[in-house]
């Protein structure tokens, strides 16, 4: 299966930019599989055999939400896709359930970037694409919002 954006691009169209999510979406999972390791080794060193069975139940019940929410967000990644071409402006997420937004380059009004600290630290933000007369549409968390932005002005 390729990409959506290969699907859809019409004749004399290029890609110019392309981007995903960034990978801070997994940051949830990654503090509940510490919780889970941390279980795992307090179950270690726990004396006597019933608190260190409580200690492992605890492990392994982080551990598998921990599994779920990475899935869940690899997921969510795999499926989102947002490009820049020639032409105009591609967003779509989902794999069965598919959202798209499209905007023609020349119905941008205006791209806002709001990045927190953290954001402008390891490189992610939310971006809000404004079009005249075509809408408003947010991706949060998206990687690299600057360069996506830049890539959208920049005619």
């Amino acid at each position: 299966m390729g990409r959506y954006i290969d699907q859809i691009l019409r004749p004399g169209e290029r890609v110019q930019y392309s981007t995903t999510l960034h990978g801070i979406i997994y940051l949830p999972a990654a503090l509940i599989w510490i919780v889970a390791a941390a279980c795992f080794v307090l179950s270690r060193r726990a004396e006597g055999g019933g608190v260190g069975v409580v200690w492992l139940v605890l492990a392994a019940a982080a551990a598998l939400v921990a599994l779920v929410w990475t899935v869940r967000a690899w997921f969510r990644r795999w499926t989102t896709e947002t490009d820049v071409t020639t032409l105009r402006v591609v967003h779509k997420t989902g794999f069965i359930q598919r959202r798209t937004f499209e905007m023609n380059l020349d119905k941008v009004e205006r791209v806002d970037v709001d990045q927190s600290i953290p954001g402008r630290l390891i490189g992610y933000g939310d971006v809000t694409i404004r079009g005249v007369g075509e809408g408003v549409v947010t991706i949060r968390m998206m990687a690299a919002p600057l360069q996506f932005r830049n890539n959208i002005t920049a005619r």
